[in-house]
């Protein structure tokens, strides 16, 4: 998939979040490092340490998580899907993305005293497959802690549609987006929020979506293990795909699996929102 496509994210109805920034890379061939840096700089993409966000060759003789958060630069391969959405994501969740660095920052010393463990392997699988699901009701939500697929994506589809967004965050989910196949799993993220949150601008929705991810993420007691993070096949979501109109395409029990009996627990993120946070 190397091939370059600028209307990737036009093209793409999962790639919502992305389509601001990937309008400003229209062009006949790939964007280069230093397009992006500019784009990046003119965003003011700062990690949590507080250095402005560069895009470095890979390598540097650090781990990845450490040169981004000690030096500020962020291994970056041109000419490569999965490098690109990273850098879309941090444009998109700027906040949120600096608080995941921030986070394996200060899980390093117990990684190198004890192998990599549960907190960083969460973080990496919100990293990479993340979807941040919002809701307006919190029994939609509901429903996907309790593997209830058909019920939520088809008898409920038109409250899904009228109140839920399904915003992916992860940059390997993206960049599968590019090719999707049946099966595809994202990790969710489950967010309630007010009804009149709905009604404003997407960017704003955006903006605040990034603050309350950031502030769960910079939370010690969250993200301790990959079971927080619910599983969401994300062809499923009304639209995502052509196939899933008919009612019959909810059925495929390898596709929409039933959670082996099992509920998850809720999500810390999940439940009441306080007026003055989501609006």
């Amino acid at each position: 998939m190397d091939e370059w496509k600028d209307a990737f994210a036009e093209q793409s109805p999962p790639l919502k979040a992305l389509r601001t920034t990937a309008r400003q890379l229209a062009g006949a061939d790939w964007p280069g490092r230093s397009r992006l840096q500019d784009i990046v700089a003119g965003a003011g993409i700062c990690t949590a340490s507080g250095l402005p966000l560069q895009l470095a060759p890979p390598g540097g003789g650090e781990s990845y998580e450490q040169r981004l958060y000690a030096r500020g630069e962020m291994g970056f391969r041109e000419h490569n899907w999965h490098d690109l959405f990273n850098v879309l994501a941090w444009l998109a969740f700027p906040q949120a993305k600096a608080a995941l660095n921030a986070r394996h920052h200060a899980a390093l010393p117990a990684v190198r005293a004890g192998g990599r463990g549960p907190v960083r392997d969460a973080l990496t699988l919100f990293d990479e497959s993340g979807v941040i699901v919002i809701s307006a009701e919190a029994e939609l939500l509901h429903m996907i802690r309790g593997f209830r697929w058909k019920p939520l994506f088809w008898e409920r589809r038109a409250a899904v549609l009228a109140g839920m967004d399904f915003l992916l965050f992860g940059h390997a989910l993206c960049e599968k987006m590019l090719a999707p196949y049946k099966g595809i799993t994202g990790r969710g993220l489950l967010l309630e929020v007010g009804r009149d949150f709905l009604e404003l601008p997407f960017a704003e929705q955006l903006a605040q979506i990034d603050s309350r991810v950031a502030s769960w993420i910079s939370d010690p007691q969250t993200l301790r293990h990959t079971h927080e993070l619910a599983p969401l096949p994300v062809l499923g979501v009304p639209g995502w795909c052509a196939d899933n109109a008919q009612s019959a395409y909810y059925d495929d029990r390898d596709h929409f699996r039933p959670g082996r009996g099992r509920r998850l627990p809720a999500s810390p993120a999940a439940g009441p929102v306080a007026p003055e946070e989501i609006r």
